[in-house]
């Protein structure tokens, strides 16, 4: 909810400060970069203070920010604001992400980290009935009061959820021995180019996703000339489907592979987008956007898996948070981009673009990223696993 609150009053919100598109972009820039300071900060931290323990503080950092956000009286707060609840949000989205991986056995982790991201797209389908009900009569304002909601939330989990197995095995020696995390990841070459790769796809693939998902809301307002009732109508069918998706591609990941269902997801939405824009017509739209949410949200059904079974445990919380969030500065210029785009031709055009970067995205792993070469749920020793197809003999051993 709170990472689609943006993009729904986008509208509003240049109407209220008087403010340009490409203004506009940079709240989802800078949201970007406050989410990519998050995930790596809370993504080192997590390996040495302790996953839960540092998500339950994350989820304070970025329900009070942006329910204050709900106060704020000019461009210039709100957009402070919004980076510093956004670094909360980006800490708690690495940190989960990896909880859940280290939690779940192999043979089942895509089939529950898929439905995990599907809940990530409730988020966005509630909040987008949401909108739909209180922005038309009391404009965006009481949209950012319900994030105060989470900190409830927090003080459960803070209380109640244990630590998993591994990150608790390594823990007596990080108190004895305090390694650099950093210097672990980059001493292994094989480590190190997992690392950079999966960098570079992260660069591409929230590229795409970032600067469609900050626009799609004010392109069906100002480009397919829809009110806010018909917007949210419409987003709640593409939201719709992005949730039978990730749980759908989760479940054909754990049959399938990984890999598979990330490249699927990246050159398929790849297709997608530059369709929408030049076919789309009144009668069909509403079947290419849901097409849309569909694939788009492909990628993120599979990639906490898979990038959590790249790395070792002693250093996972750091090389994901930071390969995935050193992403998001790459991406952070997309919602900028494409808000100038728009000033000199159409959101459409810009959407057609992204289309380059989803199909980069999944191009990178399709050659060279190998699945399955660590697993989470495991002791560390016993995980390393010399080929990414490996039989169902030894999967079962693993697991």
């Amino acid at each position: 909810m709170d990472m689609q609150i943006l993009s729904l009053s986008i509208p509003s919100l240049m109407e209220e400060f008087h403010i340009s598109k490409a203004e506009a972009g940079l709240l989802g820039t800078w949201s970007l970069i406050g989410m990519a300071i998050g995930g790596i900060s809370g993504g080192w931290l997590s390996d040495r203070y302790g996953r839960v323990r540092i998500a339950a503080v994350m989820m304070v950092v970025f329900s009070v920010g942006t329910t204050l956000l709900g106060f704020v009286q000019t461009y210039e707060q709100f957009l402070v604001v919004r980076t510093i609840s956004a670094i909360g949000i980006g800490a708690e989205y690495t940190v989960i992400t990896m909880l859940m991986a280290e939690y779940v056995p192999t043979k089942k982790r895509t089939t529950i980290l898929g439905s995990l991201q599907a809940a990530y797209s409730v988020g966005f389908l509630a909040i987008t009935v949401l909108a739909g009900l209180l922005l038309p009569n009391f404009g965006w304002r009481p949209l950012y009061l319900v994030n105060i909601i989470p900190i409830f939330l927090a003080i459960f989990i803070a209380y109640k959820i244990p630590e998993p197995n591994g990150w608790k095995e390594k823990e007596p020696k990080a108190k004895t021995v305090k390694k650099n995390e950093w210097a672990t990841l980059f001493k292994d070459p094989k480590t190190r180019s997992t690392f950079l790769l999966w960098t570079i796809t992260s660069i591409f693939l929230q590229f795409g996703y970032f600067g469609v998902g900050v626009w799609l809301p004010t392109y069906i307002v100002s480009e397919l000339d829809f009110n806010y009732t018909k917007m949210t109508s419409y987003l709640v069918g593409t939201y719709t489907a992005m949730i039978l998706g990730k749980v759908i591609t989760g479940w054909l990941a754990d049959k399938f592979g990984r890999r598979v269902m990330f490249v699927f997801g990246g050159l398929s939405t790849a297709i997608a987008l530059p369709v929408i824009n030049y076919y789309n017509t009144p009668d069909n739209i509403i079947v290419l956007l849901t097409i849309l949410g569909f694939l788009y949200g492909v990628p993120y059904a599979v990639i906490a898996t898979y990038m959590n079974e790249s790395f070792p445990t002693q250093i996972r919380g750091t090389a994901v948070g930071s390969s995935y969030n050193i992403g998001r500065f790459g991406a952070a210029i997309a919602p900028i981009l494409i808000g100038i785009i728009a000033e000199s031709t159409s959101i459409g055009f810009g959407f057609a673009l992204l289309g380059i970067s989803y199909a980069l995205s999944g191009v990178l792993p399709a050659l060279f990223i190998r699945e399955k070469m660590y697993d989470p749920f495991a002791n560390e020793k016993n995980t390393i696993q010399e080929h990414s197809e490996i039989t169902e003999k030894s999967q079962s051993l693993y697991s």
